[in-house]
């Protein structure tokens, strides 16, 4: 009887790969979108991940992501130093700032200033030069990628900004003494690192110039407990690293819009997929009724009608699942080579699976009602 199912699936081609098309974009939406929505989540704590040298970030209570520039009085910084538990504490500068570039474009960066004696959480990889370098006068550090938002543009000639360039930042000289390769973030606007003291003397003359504290906790002390002593003191707060990037994801979500996009786009593709394979499933079957009255004509009880739709339907299911699935994964290595967010965990095939499954299933459902009832006698009708 399976051979029998497979016979009559293939025999008209046009249905079968109408069927496994439905099927197939089905999967392609779910696990791409999915894919690319994971994607961009996990670029929102990359900065984190990749500043990740300390066990604790302490800052002001009311920042809510990695941009939210709240900054702190510079007494905070001793008054972290002599928690109990803590090993070492820097601080770290974090601010948006003008920058004139040498052909007199103007562009906005985030200006990241590492504490002098250690340099503490600098990039994760230097593409050239050295991070000791910033100990040269006037010097910062800049991305190597941000080819396209670092570009001179008042002059003829296609070229970004190079080591060994001079730039203005806030009517203050500074030298690009080499670049480093970061992993790709949610927020747009180039980095360039310096040294804490020369960041405050480059910003706006504030009260408050102080974003965040990194800290190291002893060995033998407890993570959580230091974590709450610091966020004891009035108007701090500490989290680890995890807690940070959660934090930073869950605003973000929550606050674009993203979230809802992506899901639309997910259901849809979910709905699409029911819809289709269920409409050209249900005129598959209602095609063949004459057919699966000989069968039961023959004696072949209602089960093994069930069985015959149920592997027609898991087969087809399987292979548009499959087509799909791998024209998601094509499409993602070329998309993240164009620069757009693309990161698909184990999670997501899976899921993609049960979601195709259950397309098949509620397919199948709507066609066995019809099969089910058929009468044996409809095959000597003329």
């Amino acid at each position: 009887m399976n051979l029998v199912a497979l016979k009559m699936l293939v025999g008209d081609k046009m249905k079968y790969l109408s069927l496994v098309a439905g099927l197939a974009f089905a999967a392609l939406l779910v696990t791409q979108q999915a894919s690319i929505f994971t994607g961009f989540a996990k670029q929102t704590g990359a900065w984190i991940r990749d500043t990740a040298v300390a066990d604790l970030w302490v800052m002001d209570e009311q920042v809510e992501f990695t941009e939210d520039i709240k900054p702190m009085l510079d007494t905070t910084l001793s008054r972290v130093r002599g928690v109990d538990g803590v090993q070492w504490a820097v601080p770290m500068f974090k601010s948006f700032i003008g920058v004139t570039l040498p052909d007199g474009t103007r562009r906005n960066v985030r200006l990241i200033g590492l504490d002098d004696a250690t340099l503490t959480g600098g990039p994760p990889e230097m593409v050239t030069g050295r991070l000791e370098d910033l100990k040269q006068a006037n010097a910062v550090i800049m991305d190597a990628n941000a080819t396209v938002q670092l570009r001179f543009k008042q002059t003829p000639g296609d070229r970004s900004l190079q080591v060994g360039d001079r730039l203005s930042i806030n009517d203050n000289d500074a030298l690009v003494v080499g670049s480093y390769r970061a992993t790709k973030e949610f927020f747009w606007e180039p980095v360039l690192y310096t040294t804490y003291s020369r960041a405050l003397f480059w910003s706006p003359n504030e009260r408050r110039k102080l974003q965040y504290v990194l800290v190291r906790v002893k060995p033998e002390a407890d993570l959580a407990r230091v974590a709450q002593l610091i966020s004891q003191i009035p108007g701090l707060k500490a989290m680890t690293n995890e807690q940070f990037e959660k934090q930073t994801m869950d605003w973000i979500l929550r606050e674009t819009g993203i979230l809802a996009n992506f899901g639309i786009t997910i259901v849809l593709g979910f709905v699409i997929g029911v819809l289709a394979s269920g409409q050209t499933l249900y005129q598959f079957m209602v095609e063949n009724l004459r057919h699966f009255g000989a069968i039961k004509a023959m004696g072949a009880s209602n089960f093994t009608i069930v069985r015959m739709v149920l592997m027609q339907t898991l087969l087809v299911g399987l292979i548009g699942y499959g087509i799909g699935i791998g024209v998601a994964c094509v499409s993602g290595i070329l998309l993240t080579g164009g620069g757009l967010a693309f990161h698909m965990t184990w999670h997501i095939p899976v899921l993609g699976g049960v979601a195709i499954l259950f397309c098949c299933g509620v397919a199948s459902l709507v066609s066995l009602i019809r099969v089910i009832k058929l009468e044996p006698a409809v095959v000597f009708k003329g």
